[in-house]
């Protein structure tokens, strides 16, 4: 099997550096660029299944970048995840409306941003894993049974659809409307309040801190993510 292609996108040596071996370390070939016109004719020579692409570069910047991706037929349907030093939620906004999938605020953990990488390029057709766990947080499908630090956790349906979908894509940025897609169904025609409610549930039942949720976090103006419990 070939190994999946990774484009890193920095401008700092050692970010590349270190993303480069992490990555290479769980299998993947990875190509570089430190600035954006190198990235755009790496793009369109090498058409990797990946970009983890930084926001500021010295010459062209990510949002540019992104925008020249989705536009081009033949790079539209690579991901993106950008990589950025800015921590303000609206810009985390209009990098995923302009059409990243996913977004890490620096500094980040390799490891993390690895298991981004292996959550976006997991095949859609691929069977999901019988286990899923991140941290303390375990998921049984096959018997449909969740535990937290060991404890059984008593679900609704509903729940543990919605936290099988996290789980399935952990640190994945989902709105509230794939949410409700993914989790509740196609026909679901309850509203934004409704799936927060579930959300609310689901902490009361999973988090040690229900109002300081480390599990499913709130990522405001866009919607939920599972994060790594603290992990």
């Amino acid at each position: 099997m070939l190994k999946k292609r990774i484009l890193v996108v920095d401008d700092d040596k050692e970010v590349v550096r270190l993303m480069r071996a992490y990555l290479e370390q769980s299998g993947y070939d990875v190509l570089v660029a430190y600035n954006g016109e190198t990235a755009v004719h790496t793009l369109r020579r090498e058409k990797p299944d990946l970009v983890l692409l930084d926001l500021m570069l010295p010459d062209r910047d990510g949002w540019d970048i992104t925008r020249l991706v989705r536009s081009d037929v033949t790079l539209s349907s690579i991901p993106i995840i950008m990589l950025t030093a800015r921590v303000d939620d609206t810009d985390k906004i209009v990098g995923l409306e302009m059409g990243a999938d996913d977004y890490v605020t620096k500094p980040y953990n390799p490891r993390e941003v690895v298991a981004r990488v292996r959550a976006r390029l997991r095949s859609p057709g691929a069977a999901p894993p019988a286990l899923l766990q991140i941290g303390g947080l375990e998921m049984d499908l096959r018997r449909r049974e969740v535990k937290v630090d060991g404890r059984s956790i008593e679900l609704t349906p509903t729940e543990f659809n919605l936290l099988q979908v996290l789980l399935e894509q952990a640190g994945y940025v989902f709105t509230r409307s794939e949410l409700i897609r993914k989790g509740l169904g196609t026909d679901y025609e309850g509203i934004d309040r409704t799936l927060d409610s579930h959300i609310r549930n689901l902490r009361r039942k999973i988090e040690l801190d229900p109002k300081n949720p480390t599990y499913i976090q709130t990522v405001y103006g866009v919607g939920y993510r599972l994060a790594g419990g603290g992990a």
